[in-house]
C-alpha cells in the first residue's frame, strides 16, 4: 500500500506545483508593465538555482545559458559569493553608505585594479555609479564631455549601451540620432559586402575620413564608445586589428576612447577584459553585470587626467552597495585565481567548433560566431534569395563591367541569406521545452545567444550543444 500512496502524493504535489507556477505567471501578466521582456519568452518561475541549473516552481529543471544576460560569471549561488555576502551581513557592517569609504569597498577596488590592463591601472580613477550598466554609460559620456568641453559622440551600428536616454542615443536602435554612427565591422553581414580584413579596413578608412574631412559635418567629438564584442547586436567580435586602428585614430586626435565592457568583462571572452585580446588600452572602461557577483553594481574606470568634474557631477543613492562589492570582489578574485578567463577561451572554442559542424548539417544556420563563452548562432531562411548587399550592385542594370568584375564587391552568390526571426523564436521555444534557456539577439532577433557561466563543465557544455541540436532538428523537421 505505501507505494501507490506515495505515487498519489507525488502526483498531488506536482499538480499543486503546476497550479502555483501558473498562478504566479498569471498575476505577473496582470500586474507588470508591457515593457517586460524575458518573462514573455521564458514562461518559467525560478525558485532554486545552483551553478548552471535552475529549478522552476513547477519542478522542471533547466540549463541556464542566459546567466542573467551575462551577469552570473560563476553561475547561480556560487559558494564563494554566498560566503562573501554572509560575511558582510554577519559582521554588522552598514549595508548603505552612499560613497563613504569602507573596508569592503577598499577590498573591491583593490581587486578590481589588480585585474585592469597595467597601463590603465597605473593611473586610473574609479567612479561608482548607480547600480545599472546604463548609468555607468551615462557617467562615461558625461565624463568625456566635461573633460574635453566638446559634445559630439562617435558610436557604431548595431551597438547596445543601455536603456536610459543618453545610452540609447549611442545604441543602434536610436530613433532620434544626435550621435555620429560609424560602421561596425562584421564578416557575415558586412556593411560593405565583403567582410574580412578588407571590410574592416574600409570601415577604419571611413572613420578616418569623417574625422579629418573639414566638410564632413562632424566636428571633433567628445569621445568614441564601442563594444569589443557586440552582444545584443548579434554576438559580433570586433577584429583586433580594427580595434587597434580605432585606438590609434582616437589617440592621435585626442578623442577619448570608451570601451563598454558591461557584458564582455570578467573573463567572458577568454581574457579578463575583452580589450586585452587586441592589446589596446582605452581611456574609459564601463563595467557592470559580472563585477557585482550577481548583485547590482556598476562603475567606470578612467585615466586620471580626465578626472576634472566637480563633486556631485555624477552621483546616485545606491552607488555604495556593500553586498555587491563583497560579492564582486569574491568573483573577481575567483575568476583570476582559477584561470576562468583562459578556460572560457578554450571551452568556447570547442563549443564554436561543434556548432560550426552543425552548420554543415543544417542550412538554416547562416553563421556561428563569438569569442570565449559569448556565442551566437544566426538563423536564416535557406529557401529565400540572398539578402541585398553591396555585391548586388554587380547585378543591377547598367552596373557596367567595372562593377561586375570588381573583386572588392564580392561574389553575389556569397551574399548572406535573409534573417529568420520566426525560426529563431521557434528554436528558442524548443530549447526551453528541452530544459535549455537561451535568448535571442541580433538585428532581427534571429541570433540564438549562449552565455553560460564560466564555471560550466565539459559535460554540461556537451549537454547544451546536444539540446540545442535536438531543438534545431525538431523545428527544422516540423517546417519541411
Amino acid at each position: 500500500m505505501p507505494a501507490p500512496y506515495d505515487g498519489e502524493a507525488r502526483e498531488s504535489a506536482a499538480r499543486d506545483d503546476r497550479a502555483a507556477h501558473e498562478g504566479i505567471l498569471r498575476r505577473q501578466s496582470a500586474r507588470e508593465s508591457a515593457a517586460r521582456t524575458y518573462a514573455r519568452a521564458l514562461p518559467i518561475v525560478p525558485v532554486r538555482a545552483r551553478g548552471l541549473t535552475i529549478e522552476g516552481a513547477d519542478g522542471r529543471r533547466y540549463l541556464d545559458c542566459l546567466s542573467g544576460a551575462g551577469t552570473l560569471a560563476l553561475g547561480h549561488n556560487h559558494p564563494v559569493v554566498l560566503e562573501a555576502i554572509r560575511k558582510v551581513i554577519d559582521s554588522g557592517a552598514p549595508l548603505h553608505v552612499l560613497d563613504l569609504a569602507t573596508p569592503v569597498k577598499d577590498a573591491f577596488t583593490t581587486e578590481l585594479f589588480r585585474t585592469l590592463p597595467p597601463a590603465l591601472a597605473d593611473r586610473a580613477r574609479v567612479q561608482f555609479c548607480g547600480p545599472a550598466g546604463t548609468d555607468a554609460v551615462e557617467a562615461a559620456l558625461k565624463l568625456v564631455r566635461t573633460a574635453t568641453g566638446r559634445s559630439g559622440l562617435l558610436a557604431f551600428t548595431g551597438a547596445y549601451h543601455g536603456m536610459t536616454a543618453g545610452a540609447l542615443e549611442a545604441s543602434g536602435g536610436a530613433p532620434d540620432v544626435r550621435v555620429t554612427r560609424l560602421p561596425y565591422p562584421q564578416d557575415y553581414r558586412c556593411p560593405f559586402g565583403i567582410g574580412g580584413p578588407r571590410g574592416a579596413e574600409l570601415g577604419a578608412r571611413w572613420t578616418r575620413s569623417l574625422l579629418d574631412d573639414t566638410k564632413s559635418g562632424v566636428p571633433r567629438p567628445a569621445g568614441m564608445i564601442l563594444e569589443p564584442v557586440q552582444g545584443e547586436g548579434g554576438v559580433i567580435p570586433a577584429p583586433d586589428a580594427w580595434l587597434r586602428r580605432m585606438r590609434s585614430l582616437t589617440e592621435e586626435r585626442s578623442i577619448p576612447l570608451i570601451a563598454d565592457e558591461v557584458q564582455t568583462g570578467v573573463g567572458r571572452t577568454g581574457a579578463f577584459w575583452a580589450v586585452e585580446h587586441s592589446g589596446i588600452v582605452p581611456d574609459v572602461m564601463v563595467m557592470s553585470k559580472a563585477i557585482g557577483g550577481s548583485l547590482p553594481l556598476a562603475v567606470i574606470v578612467y585615466r586620471d587626467d580626465l578626472d576634472v568634474w566637480p563633486p556631485g557631477a555624477h552621483a546616485g543613492t545606491f552607488r555604495g552597495n556593500q553586498l555587491a562589492m563583497a560579492a564582486g570582489a569574491a568573483t573577481l578574485t575567483y575568476v583570476r585565481e582559477n584561470g576562468l578567463a583562459e578556460r572560457a577561451g578554450d571551452l568556447g572554442s570547442r563549443m564554436l567548433g561543434q556548432l560550426q559542424d552543425l552548420a554543415e548539417e543544417f542550412p538554416c544556420i547562416g553563421d556561428v560566431r563569438g569569442r570565449g563563452l559569448m556565442i551566437g548562432i544566426e538563423l536564416v531562411d535557406p529557401a529565400a534569395a540572398p539578402a541585398a548587399g553591396v555585391s548586388d550592385l554587380a547585378r543591377e542594370p547598367g552596373a557596367g563591367d567595372t562593377l561586375a568584375g570588381d573583386p572588392l564587391l564580392g561574389d553575389p552568390a556569397d551574399a548572406p541569406l535573409p534573417a529568420a526571426p520566426d525560426l529563431a523564436a521557434a528554436v528558442r521555444d524548443a530549447c526551453l521545452d528541452r530544459g535549455l534557456i537561451v535568448e535571442l539577439g541580433g538585428r532581427h532577433s534571429s541570433v540564438v545567444r549562449l552565455l553560460p557561466p564560466l564555471t560550466i563543465t565539459d559535460e554540461q557544455a556537451a549537454a547544451v550543444v546536444d539540446r540545442f541540436a535536438d531543438a534545431l532538428e525538431a523545428v527544422s523537421r516540423d517546417r519541411r
